[in-house]
């Protein structure tokens, strides 16, 4: 399963990249202006949230999507609000819990439950409220387990353990998952892995 930053997505068979080539494969045909933000192997029975800069998020049944040919460019996923993008995409599954940070360091834990799965292609709802300077950096899922790694653009690295980020609806803004007064002035957060 991949995602772009303009809201694409696509779905195709792993036996379609069975043939080695020295020059590599071409997985999908992209605009111009767009990216590959995200790919996850999947088993088609889950559903699949998609996350913006501006913190619209919609959740949708991976079958919504059909399997596609290796240069097919896809269809869409969610539709953009103007200067919007795709920041986050991640396989959702019952009793997990989605994770939404921003590039300042506030963040949250909200179950997957709460994001209602609608049809691809829609407008979506809030995931998480953004301020003018504060915009959506990354959503994943996780569990209480995980190691959250969390990267700036200053070349520093945090870590926290799932657990200690609070618990909020999807309509809260979160917490100050990161003592913003560690970042320096300019830093944000760049990348988010666990």
């Amino acid at each position: 399963f991949m995602a772009t930053r303009l809201g694409t997505v696509k779905k195709t068979e792993l036996m379609e990249y069975d043939t080695a080539r020295k020059g590599g494969l071409i997985a999908i045909t992209l605009d111009e202006d767009d990216e590959l933000i995200g790919v996850k192997k999947t088993n088609g029975e889950r559903y699949v949230i998609l996350g913006t800069r501006q913190g619209i998020s919609i959740a949708f049944a991976e079958d919504d999507v059909r399997a596609m040919g290796r240069t097919a460019v896809g269809v869409r996923g969610i539709k953009l609000r103007e200067g919007d993008y795709v920041v986050g995409a991640a396989r959702a599954q019952e009793g997990k819990e989605v994770l939404t940070i921003t590039e300042k360091g506030y963040g949250k834990k909200t179950p997957v439950e709460e994001y209602r799965i609608t049809n691809r292609g829609g407008k979506g709802v809030k995931g998480m409220p953004t301020k003018e300077k504060d915009f959506v950096e990354n959503l994943l899922i996780t569990t209480t387990h995980h190691t959250i790694l969390f990267f700036t653009n200053r070349g520093r690295v945090y870590h926290l353990k799932a657990y200690e980020i609070a618990e909020a609806s999807r309509a809260a803004k979160g917490t100050a998952i990161i003592n913003l007064l560690q970042l320096e002035k300019d830093e944000k957060i760049t990348a988010v892995i666990q």
